[in-house]
């Protein structure tokens, strides 16, 4: 991967004397179960409409939830002059709004508390020391990209705003998951670099198993990104059958619009997402089964074959989600779920990256 850590042993020149890459490393994992979260929290803000009930970005005041009658109903009036409310909400009053308002406001809340979380643990650890030398500046991108995640956040409600539109813009919305799944990839690769350092005897495997995990990695980004668009146009609210849609294995009107159909259409987008997915679970079990086979005891086997558990579990939450019709338990148990098959995934792979650090030279002899 392009992102390895830059640590080795603690005999390394690379570490400094006061180092501690075993705390930064767990420090990390807290964050990356932060973001975690978080996608989850998203996915149950965005099932439920939440999304758009707060007008306006605030990231300071906005910690703090209303706290009078007067401020409810100033932000209630906000709400009532955006197309969602006129189109799907109309006169549902006050408490219709701060139900809808809270769990917006949590998701709001929760990137606060991961950007405290990041932030204030990476300014401790800087002033003792206790950073590995060569990390500083890949946790201050982590920073920046956190922040920037914020704003794209702000982006993405935005445009819910605008157009006669009752929800965010796939696009937006796509673009928003696709930073976050970058900045948790990102935090979890970097803590396994830190606490399975480069040089370290990894287990022997065959290239055809780096090149299923590989794929495997590579599906589940698209397929996630594709369920972006699903989630963005509704589109699991209809073909509300599995495996075929409409009788057929390929729906009518698929790519009826051309390329626009790819992020546009309902049906071209659901029928991509059920492709990339069974691509995703035939791929990682064949990666499960390499693994089983070829693979003895150790961190990647295990590692391989809890990815083939998560994404058949994942498979079967995403047919169960579509048949239901997406009940919001189920669409954010969805999404959760693919953060872990994502997770898996990438500690697969670095249980079976190739060093070419003096322990594993040492072994190869």
């Amino acid at each position: 991967m392009p992102f390895d850590a830059p640590t080795s042993t603690a005999a390394s020149p690379l570490l400094a004397a006061n180092a501690r890459p075993r705390a930064v490393a767990f420090w990390l994992l807290a964050v990356s179960g932060l973001i975690w979260v978080m996608v989850a929290i998203g996915g149950a803000t965005r099932l439920t409409g939440s999304g758009l009930s707060i007008m306006e970005w605030a990231p300071l005041s906005g910690v703090l939830p209303p706290m009078s009658q007067g401020e409810w109903q100033r932000l209630y009036d906000l709400y009532r002059t955006v197309p969602q409310y006129a189109l799907v909400n109309a006169g549902f009053g006050l408490e219709g709004f701060q139900r809808i308002f809270w769990l917006e406001w949590l998701h709001r809340f929760w990137g606060r508390l991961i950007g405290l979380a990041f932030a204030l643990p990476m300014l401790v650890f800087w002033i003792r020391g206790q950073i590995p030398v060569g990390l500083l500046p890949r946790l201050m991108l982590l920073l920046f990209l956190g922040g920037l995640q914020g704003a794209v956040g702000w982006f993405m409600v935005a445009s819910g705003f605008q157009d006669e539109r009752t929800s965010v813009s796939p696009y937006r919305l796509v673009l928003h998951l696709g930073l976050a799944l970058v900045l948790f990839s990102v935090v979890l690769w970097t803590a396994l670099g830190l606490l399975r350092p480069a040089g370290a005897v990894r287990a022997a495997a065959p290239n055809s198993l780096r090149f299923l995990l590989h794929a495997t990695v590579g599906l589940v980004v698209l397929t996630m990104l594709a369920g972006g668009f699903v989630a963005g146009l509704r589109a699991g609210l209809d073909f509300n059958t599995w495996p075929l849609m409409e009788g057929r294995l390929v729906p009518p009107g698929y790519l009826a619009e051309g390329w626009r159909s790819v992020t546009a259409d309902i049906a071209t987008v659901q029928f991509h997402h059920r492709v990339l997915a069974t691509l995703a679970v035939v791929v990682a079990l064949l990666a499960a089964g390499v693994g089983w086979r070829a693979l003895v005891p150790g961190f990647a086997r295990t590692a391989v074959l809890t990815l083939g558990a998560v994404v058949g579990l994942q498979y079967a939450l995403g047919i169960a989600t579509l048949l239901y019709r997406v009940p919001v338990g189920l669409g954010t148990l969805h999404q959760a779920v693919a953060v872990a098959v994502l997770a898996a995934a990438l500690a697969a792979m670095h249980g079976l990256r190739r060093d070419k650090g003096p322990a594993s030279a040492a072994a190869a002899k």
